[in-house]
This record gives structure tokens, sequence and C-alpha cells, in this order.
């Protein structure tokens, strides 16, 4: 049988914001959104990056397991977007599992739930769901797709008891509409295992990377929030 593997876009040893504790990060190749202000454009291609096989991720991963034990943390799968290479992350996790690893998914969601999910799913320890816009014509503009999918997943999530912790990028002039900030507030609180709600400040570092592909970054002349909008969007969220 044909040895199942991914396609990995990138690695991070000692990951601190992609879940709890010290983490090992997988960033996976391929991504059915296109984020106007994704700070990794490189990721999109699902024919980019370099393959590895299971077994060569859980090498990578025992040499890191003192430090996550330690701290209480574990492996998160990021991207791109997981759910494209959802057989290989349910054999990475499957395996990672074995070795009392803590799992972590990290993913917007946009994709329709199908049997392979939910089998991913119940080696699941902890979601990281982005909510890219809670405002349905605002989403599409924003990344080319709607929220259904994102909205039916942190649904199912919360129907089956797995754990979530909500992310919203806050972009000035695009997620920060106290309207909007109010409606994904009330969508949260129909939501019964939100154990977070993190608020990331939007930023350019990637911008360079559009550049390097020849790429217009659309977003050019937009700059952070300030701590005052930081402030008021986290009142709003209660966070």
């Amino acid at each position: 049988m044909e040895k199942l593997v991914g396609r990995i876009h990138s690695f991070e040893s000692f990951g601190t914001v992609d879940g709890p504790g010290i983490r090992f990060v997988i960033f996976l190749q391929g991504c059915p959104l296109k984020c106007k202000y994704c700070h990794n454009r490189d990721t999109w291609n699902p024919s980019g990056g370099t393959e590895f096989s299971v077994e060569e991720i859980i090498k990578k991963a025992m040499r890191l397991k003192p430090y996550m034990k330690t701290s209480g943390g574990g492996v998160t799968v990021s991207g791109g977007e997981p759910l494209l290479q959802t057989q290989f992350v349910t054999e990475l996790f499957k395996k990672l599992k074995e070795f009392n690893f803590h799992t972590t998914l990290d993913t917007s969601g946009s994709l329709p739930i199908h049997d392979g999910i939910k089998e991913l799913l119940n080696y699941t320890d902890l979601v990281l769901l982005d909510i890219k816009h809670i405002d349905n014509e605002k989403c599409i503009d924003l990344t080319g797709l709607p929220n259904t999918n994102t909205l039916n997943f942190a649904t199912y999530l919360s129907e089956n008891n797995i754990p979530i912790w909500i992310r919203q990028v806050l972009i000035p002039g695009i997620t920060d509409n106290e309207k909007d900030l109010k409606n994904l507030k009330s969508f949260i609180t129909t939501l019964k295992t939100v154990q977070k709600i993190e608020l990331l400040p939007y930023h350019d570092l990637g911008k360079f990377k559009w550049k390097e592909l020849g790429l217009t970054y659309e977003l050019e002349n937009i700059v952070p929030p300030t701590s005052e909008e930081i402030k008021k969007a986290k009142e709003i969220l209660e966070i």
C-alpha cells in the first residue's frame, strides 16, 4: 500500500500562540480561502510544500515531547487549511494520541463537514476556529467564500462537546464594526464548548510575501488597530 504523506509548508518547534503550552506546530500546504490579509500567501497552492510521512513527523514531535509535557503543550496542525488534507491529519492525530500528545486543529472550518472530518475530530483535543467575518457578505468580500461552513462547523463542535478557542482577526474598517462584533458575540453565546476568545490584531508582516510572488496586496493602506480600538473590541466580546 502506498505510504500516506502530507504536503507541509513549514514547522515551528516551540510555538506558544497556537494552543496551550509549548507546541510543535505543523503548517500544511493548501487553502481554499483567499483572505486579503493572509500573512502566509505562499501556503495557498495545494501542490506546493514538501511531502512528509506521518512517521517522519512523529519523530520530529518526539524530540520535543519533554518540553511539551512540562508546559502542558502538544502538537498543533495549522495551515493553509488542514481540512484539505483530512486523511493525513487523521492518521497523524491517531498516532500522536498513541504517544499521549495533546492535539490541536487550527482551522477556518470553511469546508462542508463530511465523514472524514468527523473522524478527525474524534482524535482532536482542541479546535482553534478562525471566524473570518460574522457577516456573510463581508466574509465573501474578505475571503472569497461565505461563512456558512464555518458557522456550521462551530455548531457541530459545540454539539459534539469538542473544546473551541474562537479566533477573530481585528482589521480596522473591515472586522471592527460594532454591530458585527456584537453579532459575533451573540453567535458565540450559542456555543457550549468555547473555552476562550482570542482577538488577533491585524498586522501586515506577511505583505512582503505577496510582493515576492508578484501579487497585489489589497490592504496596503490598512494600518494595525490602536490599543483603544483593541480595547473597545475586547469589551464588546467580553474578553
